[in-house]
C-alpha cells in the first residue's frame, strides 16, 4: 500500500425480507452492544470470499437466520478508524431462522413492520436500503458460470472436451460452493465438457444434486448450431420461472455472449 494510502474495507450484508402473507413485511435488525446500535446485518470479508458468501455468512451468524439473497442493494461506503468501509447489500429472503450462534457482537435481534425498521435502524443509510429493497420484487436466481481455469490447450493432447481443470481452477471450484449456495441453488445445468462438469461437481455434491448436461452450450456444439445454445438458455429461463428454485449453469468463454444474449444481458 502506497503511504499515506488509506486501506481499504471490504464487507457484505444483507436486508432480511420476511413476507406475511399480505400484512406489512418484516426486517430483521440486530443489536450490537459495543455500540448499542440497531443495524442491517453485515460484517467483513474473509480471506478469498465472495462479496455474496460474506452477507449470507454474517447474517446467519449475527442472527441464526440462513438467508436467499436476491437482487443486489446499494453499496454504502464511509470512513472508519481503520481506513474506508465498503459495505454491499442485497435484499434477501429467509430459508429458515434457527438460533443464533454463540458470540458477543450481537445480543438481540428483532423483526420488526418495515415502517417500523426504518424508524428503529440507528444509521441513516438503512432506511433507503429498507425502502430500496421492499420497492423490488422477490425474484429467482439464474446464474451463469464460465469454467475454472482448466489445463492449457497447447499441453493437452486428448480431444477438447476431456481437457480438466488446472490445479487453480480446481481451487476455485471448491470456492464457488459458498458463492452458489448463497443464491440457494437447487439446480446445476452445464455444457458436458469435463472442465465445465468439475466445475459445478464440489457444489453437486456438497448439495446432493445432480448435473445436467447440455451438448448445444459446448463449444463443438455451438460451433456446429449457434442457435442451440440461445434456445437451451431459454428452455433454462422458462424452467426457472416455472419452479422457482434457483439455478447456476456453466458453460465457456466463447459461448457465453450467446447464453448472456438470451438473458438479454
Amino acid at each position: 500500500m502506497a503511504e499515506g494510502a488509506r486501506k481499504v474495507i471490504r464487507a457484505a450484508g444483507t436486508v432480511a425480507v420476511r413476507d406475511r402473507g399480505g400484512a406489512e413485511p418484516e426486517i430483521l435488525l440486530v443489536h450490537r452492544p459495543r455500540y448499542d446500535d440497531w443495524s442491517l446485518p453485515k460484517g467483513k470479508l474473509s480471506d478469498l470470499e465472495s462479496l455474496p458468501a460474506c452477507a449470507v455468512r454474517e447474517t446467519f451468524e449475527e442472527s441464526g437466520v440462513r438467508a436467499r439473497l436476491g437482487m443486489p442493494l446499494d453499496q454504502v461506503g464511509y470512513e472508519v478508524g481503520a481506513g474506508d468501509k465498503t459495505v454491499a447489500y442485497w435484499r434477501a429472503s429467509v430459508v429458515r431462522a434457527g438460533r443464533r450462534p454463540k458470540g458477543d457482537e450481537v445480543d438481540k435481534i428483532r423483526w420488526l413492520p418495515a415502517s417500523k425498521a426504518v424508524l428503529k435502524a440507528s444509521y441513516p443509510e438503512d432506511p433507503g436500503l429498507i425502502r430500496q429493497a421492499l420497492a423490488m420484487p422477490s425474484t429467482t436466481a439464474l446464474i451463469v458460470v464460465r469454467h475454472a481455469k482448466a489445463v492449457a490447450r497447447d499441453g493437452w493432447r486428448r480431444v477438447d472436451w476431456l481437457r480438466p481443470l488446472a490445479e487453480k481452477g480446481a481451487a476455485q471450484s471448491r470456492r464457488l460452493v459458498a458463492l452458489l449456495a448463497a443464491y440457494g441453488v437447487e439446480e446445476l445445468a452445464s455444457s458436458p465438457s469435463a472442465r465445465c462438469l468439475q466445475t459445478l461437481r464440489p457444489y453437486a455434491r456438497r448439495r446432493g444434486l445432480k448435473i445436467t448436461q447440455l451438448p448445444p452450450l459446448s463449444e463443438e456444439g455451438y460451433a456446429a448450431d449457434p442457435a442451440g445454445a440461445p434456445a437451451a438458455m431459454a428452455e433454462l429461463i422458462r424452467r426457472v420461472v416455472a419452479s422457482r428454485r434457483p439455478l447456476a449453469v456453466c458453460g465457456h468463454r466463447p459461448v457465453l455472449p450467446a447464453m448472456l444474449a438470451a438473458l438479454g444481458v
